[in-house]
């Protein structure tokens, strides 16, 4: 089968080789649904700064929510196959591949990791479905970076446990049916993991309220809220077993890690894409921009860091897969991919001149989505401090 990448030049080392006849098919349906369903809409939604859902049957058409988890309606696809996915949906928009990360990265994901087998059957099949919406509630006011510091509070009281505190930055938590909530237990001073659940009539329980943060310059169409909780009851049966300190938090973040990897790919194929085609067919001076020194040359380094990045997703998958994938390896994909997909979306930007700023021409939407994801998931000097760490043996975190 025929694939579209090779055409725009951003496979130049060949690594469709490396795919097998299910992960072609598998990024040809979703690069059809964004090209035909998810770019002719989403410009309105991220100027307007609200969540595409008319989007999410289509999302559950395609059979990839629920990503890398077996069973439970899940596609169990391949850690590259779920790369894929992330890369061909950022190509298309950050704020919707935002909302499935959270969706099947986060929030199923814990379910899956940390969840018993009870719990395991009673959510994620309709999550699979996007019958029903996770979010995944650790990010604090006064804790991003050092979120293993966080304060809300837990406290068993009889079949329930009250949880007091408050949350930040958490995609879909103003639309969810599922909420993952991090607290510490009051018993032990250990982080737990609590699962909220929307009444039977559709209304959030006392004590969950959402104020949705607005006067975002990227990431506009996916809805981030505070969260704050004001002696909110969770069943016992809500606690998740499987996690009884940070480190199991940090399980789960480092199997999600490399997803950031991915949709910097995926802005970056994007941008480069935008630009190759705009100096294709921008005139000045009687002849196509392209034909210019100064443009080949930006468009031969644009094409070497996108090639670099393609190969350290590609060679994190395999190591992920291996269950060989360390947090610093991930660190070092994520603080990478990052730094040249913001460089990548800034170059293409500055080709299209003037009319790079317009969204019609989707680069600047790219672009200022990439701000976004080189703050969540570890900050560059975060992971470069993981990774220093790593390479020296001593840690630069006070």
């Amino acid at each position: 089968m025929t694939t579209e990448p090779a055409e725009q030049g951003t496979d130049f080392y060949l690594m469709d080789d490396f795919l097998t006849a299910e992960d072609r098919a598998l990024r040809l349906k979703v690069r059809s649904f964004v090209d035909k369903d998810l770019l002719p809409v989403i410009n309105g939604y991220w100027e307007r700064a609200e969540f595409p859902f008319e989007l999410i049957p289509k999302l559950a058409a395609l059979g990839i929510v629920g990503t890398t988890i077996t069973g439970y309606g899940c596609p169990g696809l391949s850690r590259l196959a779920a790369g894929i996915v992330a890369a061909e949906v950022s190509r298309g928009d950050g704020s919707v591949n935002t909302f499935l990360g959270v969706q099947s990265g986060l929030a199923m994901g814990t379910i899956n990791m940390l969840g018993s087998e009870e719990q395991k059957e009673r959510w994620l099949p309709a999550m699979a479905t996007l019958d029903k919406i996770g979010a995944f509630a650790l990010t604090e006011p006064d804790h991003g970076s050092d979120s293993v510091a966080l304060e809300t509070s837990a406290r068993r009281d009889g079949d329930s446990y009250i949880i007091n505190g408050r949350k930040r930055w958490i995609g879909n938590a103003s639309m969810a049916d599922v909420v993952i909530i991090f607290a510490r237990d009051e018993e032990d001073a250990k982080v737990k993991a609590f699962v909220m659940e929307r009444n039977g009539d559709g209304s959030y329980p006392d004590g969950y309220s959402t104020d949705v943060i607005t006067g975002k310059i990227g990431k506009r169409a996916i809805l981030q809220p505070d969260i704050t909780l004001e002696n909110l009851r969770v069943p016992a049966d809500n606690r998740l077993p499987g996690c009884h300190s940070f480190k199991d938090v940090t399980r789960v973040l480092t199997s999600t890690r490399s997803g950031a990897s991915w949709e910097s790919l995926g802005h970056a194929m994007a941008a480069y894409e935008i630009a190759v085609n705009y100096a294709k067919t921008r005139q000045q001076f009687g002849k196509p921009i392209g034909s210019f020194q100064l443009v080949q040359n930006k468009l031969a380094n644009m094409l070497s860091e996108l090639t670099a990045m393609q190969l350290i997703c590609f060679r994190l998958a395999v190591l992920a897969e291996d269950g060989r994938m360390s947090g610093p390896m991930a660190s070092l994909a994520k603080m990478h991919t990052a730094q040249k997909a913001r460089w990548i979306c800034s170059e293409a930007r500055d080709m299209l001149g003037g009319n790079g700023v317009l969204l019609e021409n989707h680069v600047a939407r790219h672009m200022t989505d990439m701000e976004v994801v080189s703050t969540y998931e570890g900050t560059d000097s975060i992971q470069s401090l993981l990774v220093g760490r790593e390479i020296t043996g001593l840690s630069a975190f006070s």
